[in-house]
């Protein structure tokens, strides 16, 4: 069974000859997404070589393993399974027509084109002297689209209903340095929100990853969470009983802050009235002052 966005995938590779560079496609796909559909399949960051999706490769190793694309890291390449998988997709022709118009433009020139339509997805691109030699407008839309440099300080974000590539650009438009992961065990069903993923995931947009698994809640005290008030019995708990041994960890949060970073400090729960980092959070607050009142992404 696919996904339709992987089923999109396979049609558009289809849909420009069954085989293209991964660069290219990335940016096709960008465009694909942003111009074609309303809620578009799959969500970019800004990368090295501009708007990225690390989900649009997890998919990709997917059908690779299912024999519907060759393994092949610089190129997608459709197998004559894939062929067969995107005979009847439905947005066939809006594809082709897509193909089309863009089908002349590959390459830097495709690569220029993107960071002028979407200056945004450019803001962390290595090739930017290359692509944009001599466009002076088009330099200073990527300029205006850096996000402000923020003050130290803390926030706090759950990855609850937030896909990796939405979770991250929440981070980066907010400023954050530094994730500091307080969950007890970094392991996620949900792509991207595992410890290795994460962290390279954040390091792929100038983030730093640190987990501090002893602020974590054991998974075995969260199972019965049914109303609010059993959140905050536990949090009451936490707060009196677990909170006062791991001082040392609130010093390296600080340590962190005083350095310079806006700490992000990240656990599931979307809101963070339940959630465990709120709890953490105040407790910085009340041991080194109002600094870390912090507001939740």
């Amino acid at each position: 069974m696919l996904f339709d966005r992987q089923k999109l995938l396979l049609a558009l590779v289809n849909s420009l000859g069954g085989k293209i560079g991964s660069m290219d496609f990335q940016k096709l796909l960008l465009l694909y997404c942003n111009e074609t559909e309303e809620s578009p399949a799959y969500e970019f960051i800004p990368y090295k070589y501009g708007a990225f999706s690390f989900t649009s490769y997890a998919d990709k190793r997917k059908l690779i393993n299912k024999g519907l694309l060759v393994d092949e890291d610089r190129e997608w390449q459709l197998t004559p399974e894939g062929r067969s998988t995107t005979a009847t997709n439905s947005k066939r022709l809006i594809m082709e027509e897509f193909s089309r118009r863009y089908s002349g433009l590959r390459g830097d020139d495709l690569v220029a084109e993107t960071y002028k339509r979407y200056p945004y997805y450019a803001i962390r691109s290595e090739i930017i002297d290359r692509v944009l030699a001599g466009e002076v407008t088009a330099r200073e839309a990527i300029d205006a689209a850096r996000p402000k440099i923020s003050e130290s300080g803390l926030c706090t974000i759950g990855y609850e209903g937030r896909s990796l590539e939405s979770y991250l650009n929440t981070l980066v438009q907010d400023g954050v340095t530094l994730l500091c992961d307080v969950r007890r065990n970094p392991l996620s069903r949900k792509y991207g929100f595992s410890k290795n993923t994460l962290s390279k995931g954040c390091e792929g947009v100038g983030i730093r990853y640190e987990h501090l698994p002893e602020l974590g809640i054991a998974s075995e005290y969260r199972r019965e969470l049914k109303t609010q008030a059993d959140y905050e019995a536990l949090f009451a708990t936490y707060t009196r009983e677990s909170l006062p041994r791991q001082i040392n960890s609130l010093i390296k949060i600080n340590s962190w802050v005083e350095k310079g970073d806006r700490v992000a400090l990240t656990c599931y729960e979307r809101l963070p009235e339940q959630c465990h980092r709120t709890c953490v959070a105040d407790a910085l607050e009340q041991q080194f002052g109002n600094k870390y009142s912090s507001r939740h992404l």
